[in-house]
C-alpha cells in the first residue's frame, strides 16, 4: 500500500516546520492569481530533548508547542503541511514507461522500490512524483520516489494531531526550503538563476544543512554538525549562565561587552571556515568547479555580521535569504519581529506554498 509522503494539495493549508529547537507556522494566501500575502506566522520553543536529530523523542513536549505556536498565529486554519527531515528520507529518481495509469504506476514504483530501500516495503511510507519525459528517451517518463521509515512519518502525523490539527501533506524540508527560495532567487540573482548554482546554508541550532542547485534540480546535499548551540554553549562556560538564559541573552543582544570580540568573532570565524570546506568538499565530491552565488537560512542567518565574512571568506556573493520578500503582509503581521525572524522561517513558507502548487 503506497501512503502518502509527498502529500497533495488540499487548502486551506499551514506550513508546519517542526526542528530541533522550535516550532514555526506560517499561512500564505494569493491576492490575484501572482501575489503573495503573508497571513501569519508564530514560533514557539522546544525544549532540549524533544526533538533530536529530526526524531521526535517526546511527542506531548512537541505537540504542546504547536499548539502554543497555532493560538499565537491566530489562525483558524487546522489542516497542515509537514516536512521530514532529508536525512530521514530516501529519494530516487527512476524510469518509467509512458501512458501507464495511476495504478499501474504505484505497482512500478513499489517494484523498483524494493531495489533501493533497505527495509521491507510494510515498515515505511512510500509515494511518489511524476517529474516528466525522460531524457533523451521519449518512450519513458522520470519519476521521483521517496521513502521513509513509518514511525517516523507517524510521528509528526501523532504530534499535528495531538495539537488539534489534520497533517495532510507530508514533504521534505529540503524540497520545501528550495520552493521558497526558487520564488526570490531571481530578486537577488541579476541576471536571472538560470544555469546559476546556488548554494543553500540552512544554519540551525546544531546542523548546518547545505544544498547545492542549478536549474531548481538539487545536485547536491550533506549536513554537517555546525549550528547557533556552539554559540550558546560559549556563552554558558564563558559567563556561568544556564543555556535557556544564554540563549535569551543571545537573542536579546544583552550580553557583556566582551561578547563581541571574544565569542562571536570566534564563532562567525567557524562558521565561514564550515561553509568554506562544504564548498571545496563539493568541488572535490562532483563535477562542478564553481558556486555562483551563496544563500544563508536558519535560525543562525541573521546574526550580525555572518553573511559578511562568509562573502569574504568565499570571495562568492552572498545574501540572506528571507522568504517573504516581495509579499503582501496583512496588518496583523508584526513587522520588526518578521525581519529578525524571516529567514528561519525558509522551510515553514516553502510548507505553506504546497497549497498552491
Amino acid at each position: 500500500m503506497i501512503a502518502s509522503l509527498l502529500g497533495k494539495k488540499n487548502p486551506p493549508l499551514l506550513g508546519l516546520d517542526i526542528s530541533t529547537s522550535s516550532v514555526r507556522i506560517v499561512e500564505l494566501s494569493l491576492v490575484g492569481k501572482t501575489i503573495w500575502r503573508l497571513e501569519r506566522f508564530a514560533a514557539e520553543a522546544l525544549p532540549r530533548g524533544a526533538v533530536v536529530d529530526g526524531t521526535i523523542e517526546n511527542i506531548e513536549q512537541v505537540s504542546e508547542a504547536i499548539r502554543r505556536a497555532w493560538k499565537k498565529s491566530g489562525s483558524r486554519v487546522r489542516h497542515v503541511a509537514l516536512g521530514m527531515p532529508p536525512a530521514a528520507v530516501i529519494t530516487k529518481k527512476i524510469i518509467l514507461p509512458v501512458g501507464l495509469d495511476e495504478d499501474e504506476l504505484a505497482v512500478q514504483v513499489e517494484s523498483e522500490a524494493a531495489q533501493y530501500i533497505p527495509f521491507a516495503l510494510d515498515e515505511v511510507s512510500l509515494d511518489f512524483d511524476v517529474i516528466g519525459p525522460a531524457p533523451n528517451s521519449p518512450d519513458d517518463i522520470e519519476v521521483m520516489l521517496a521513502a521513509s521509515r513509518k514511525e517516523k512519518v507517524e510521528d509528526r502525523i501523532a504530534v499535528a494531531e495531538a495539537a488539534g490539527l489534520t497533517a495532510t501533506v507530508m514533504d521534505i524540508e529540503s524540497y520545501a526550503a528550495r520552493a521558497a527560495l526558487d520564488r526570490i532567487a531571481f530578486d537577488y540573482l541579476p541576471n536571472g538563476a538560470s544555469s546559476k548554482i546556488i548554494g543553500l546554508f540552512q544554519i540551525g541550532s546544531q546542523v548546518t544543512h547545505i544544498s547545492l542547485m542549478q536549474d531548481g534540480q538539487t545536485i547536491y546535499e550533506r549536513e554537517q554538525p555546525f549550528g547557533g548551540n556552539q554559540l550558546t554553549q560559549d556563552i554558558v562556560r564563558a559567563y556561568g549562565m544556564s543555556f535557556d538564559e544564554a540563549e535569551a541573552k543571545k537573542k536579546a543582544g544583552e550580553l557583556p561587552e566582551s561578547y563581541a570580540s571574544d565569542l562571536l568573532r570566534p564563532f562567525l570565524e567557524n562558521a565561514a571556515l564550515e561553509v568554506t570546506r562544504a564548498i571545496q568538499f563539493f568541488f572535490t565530491s562532483t563535477p562542478y568547479t564553481r558556486v555562483d552565488h551563496i544563500f544563508l537560512a536558519g535560525g543562525c542567518a541573521n546574526i550580525p555580521g555572518l553573511v559578511d565574512i562568509i562573502a569574504s571568506r568565499t570571495q562568492i556573493p552572498s545574501a540572506v535569504a528571507t522568504p517573504f520578500k516581495g509579499m503582501q503582509l496583512a496588518d496583523t503581521v508584526r513587522e520588526r519581529q518578521l525581519r529578525l525572524d524571516a529567514p528561519a522561517y525558509l522551510v515553514a513558507c516553502g510548507l505553506a506554498m504546497r497549497r498552491y502548487d
